[in-house]
């Protein structure tokens, strides 16, 4: 495992640390709004959603104060998932995980201050979505090409990448005809989590069991093509009754 391979972990671990500071000194106060009206899922619960909010709040704070545009987050999101992608490509794992995380704080940032600042709009809400998709994109072409030496590595990144826009989808579609299609395992947040864990992991655990590299960030696609497809299905066969509910 190299120094490049280290930073991106131990970064995240320092994060990780913070954890007990933010049990103690929160005990009292209420959860974060943004998270208390966003309902719990399997990987993600309401305690990690909100120990990141608070970790990340100073931060929030200075960006609101000094006016940054919330476009700047959507675009720093698409950097950071090209970035990924590249890193991914050339195999530099722990890399390209630490990017997939900073472009999850970026669509963060960007929600959280359109909200604080009273932006929120049609506009926004496109471009935060589909800017998104952009990003998740370019992050698994970067997959895709480091497992493409294996059948079963570039076809479990082509499973990701369709489970990933089906779940996005079959939402987009629902709202449309005025349904909400929600939940599921592996909505963005998680998939995100999923990747870029499978990144940061990949040299420090093939490193340990001297597995071939690449196996951790394989099994972390597996799961994000297994979950990113039930999802879909789950929402697809939920909107299609209610629809057919609404329609007898």
């Amino acid at each position: 495992m190299t120094l490049i391979d280290s930073i991106p972990l131990i970064i995240l671990l320092a994060a990780v640390a913070t954890m007990p500071v933010f049990a103690l000194t929160t005990r009292s106060r209420p959860p974060d709004a943004d998270v208390a009206r966003r309902p719990a899922t399997v990987l993600l619960g309401y305690w990690i959603r909100d120990w990141l909010m608070w970790l990340i709040a100073p931060l929030e704070r200075a960006l609101v104060r000094a006016r940054v545009s919330p476009d700047v987050f959507n675009y720093l999101g698409v950097a950071f998932g090209a970035c990924a992608g590249v890193a991914f490509a050339t195999g530099a794992l722990s890399v390209a995980g630490l990017a997939i995380l900073l472009g999850g704080l970026a669509d963060v940032f960007d929600g959280r201050i359109a909200r604080a600042r009273g932006l929120t709009n049609s506009y926004g809400a496109f471009m935060d979505s589909t800017l998104d998709r952009f990003a998740e994109s370019l992050s698994f072409v970067g997959v895709a090409w480091y497992l493409s030496a294996t059948p079963w590595g570039a076809s479990l990144t082509v499973l990701a990448i369709s489970g990933s826009l089906l779940v996005s989808y079959t939402r987009a579609r629902g709202e449309a005809v005025g349904v909400t299609g929600t939940g599921g395992v592996m909505q963005r947040a998680e998939r995100l989590v999923t990747l870029a864990l499978g990144g940061l992991s990949d040299a420090a655990l093939t490193t340990r069991w001297h597995w071939p590299p690449g196996s951790v960030l394989t099994a972390a696609v597996a799961l994000i093509a297994a979950g990113s497809m039930g999802t879909a299905v789950y929402r697809t066969i939920s909107i299609a009754r209610t629809l057919a509910r609404r329609d007898t």
